[in-house]
């Protein structure tokens, strides 16, 4: 019955009088996949009908889709990215597909599902899985991961910013093209004073760290970090443990960079040894050290080294927002209050 008002929602919505209508069909050849495309009671395809304004119907590994001109050729590049997804082994959730949605709106979907003509797959392998893009830019990002050497990664939370750097940095660990993984973080607090923290430097500055165990867990078995991390091989530490060092051999990731001051920022970036790799990740709008965005060390690096041969920089939006759709909302909401 939810489809059903759904389509007479649609059809309402779309009129053939205003509106050039189209109808393609779109066939799937693994059957055993059909039931995860659709959801359990059809709530995949009713997602789909009810952001894109079309009718969907299926019959065997065969679906129909029927609309307005535009919507309908969106909607078939997002049925083919969430049945990709499926073939690669990786999940389709409601994140997922509202992903592949907004993804639809940009001319190249099918380039970034399946690599340009001729070329691979864009992806990113690791122990637990395989990542693909799941936003536009997420696609000059990943690229930028495996090119360049120093990739600054600008945007709000949630655009899979220091996700996707860790999951390069095992890729690269785990394939032998680095030996150390620096995971680094200013301990700054966000708005409010913890006061004392009881235990060892370790127990201190973990809360800080989490995210970056957080990703690091999501991509290699538990054994495996731990292993790694009492060799040494993976090392997570705060910003002001880097003075003094060079990092070679290394996949060296900076998060919360908008946190660094001006020095502290110069001091991590020349840091850079031989054979190395510096993504540093950060959004310009959520300063939390005294002084505000005049004291930042991020936007200060990006404005002098934007240009630089070897450095790249990715810009996020509100409309990259992997997490769930309502995350997206509530960043575009303080955005436009903001501006």
């Amino acid at each position: 019955m939810a489809r059903k008002a759904a389509r007479a929602d649609n059809t309402a919505q779309f009129r053939p009088e205003t509106h050039r209508r189209a109808r393609v069909e779109v066939e799937f050849d693994e059957p055993t996949l059909l039931g995860a495309l659709f959801g359990q009671f059809d709530s995949n395809l009713v997602q789909v009908e009810n952001r894109l304004g079309v009718y969907i119907s299926a019959r065997g590994n065969k679906i129909q889709v029927e609309g307005p001109e535009d919507a309908v050729a969106r909607t078939r590049d997002t049925l083919k990215g969430m049945y990709h997804r499926l073939e690669m082994g990786q999940d389709l959730d409601s994140g997922a597909i509202e992903s592949l949605i907004a993804m639809s709106s940009e001319p190249t979907l099918e380039g970034i599902i399946s690599g340009d003509a001729g070329a691979p797959p864009i992806m990113i392998r690791t122990r637990k899985k395989t990542i693909v893009p799941r936003s536009a830019t997420q696609i000059e990002y990943m690229r930028a991961l495996a090119k360049a050497d120093v990739i600054f990664a600008l945007g709000p939370a949630g655009t899979g910013k220091t996700y996707l750097a860790v999951a390069q940095a095992v890729s690269q660990l785990m394939t032998g093209s680095v030996q150390r993984l620096i995971l680094s973080r200013p301990a700054v607090e966000a708005g409010e004073k913890l006061g004392f923290l009881p235990g060892d430097m370790k127990d201190k500055v973990d809360p800080y760290l989490r995210p970056l165990y957080d990703a690091l867990y999501d991509c290699m078995p538990p054994e495996q970090v731990e292993r790694r991390l009492a060799a040494g091989e993976i090392e997570i530490a705060p910003i002001a443990f880097m003075r003094g060092r060079t990092l070679a051999d290394a996949f060296v990731i900076l998060d919360e960079a908008q946190n660094t001051t001006r020095e502290q920022m110069k001091m991590f970036l020349t840091r850079f040894g031989q054979n190395s790799r510096m993504v540093i990740c950060g959004d310009p709008r959520q300063v939390d050290i005294p002084g505000g965005d005049r004291m930042s060390g991020l936007a200060d690096a990006v404005e002098r080294l934007e240009g630089v041969e070897d450095i790249a920089v990715t810009r996020f939006t509100a409309a990259d927002v992997v997490r769930h759709p309502i995350v997206g909302r509530i960043v575009e909401a303080y955005e436009s209050k903001a501006e």
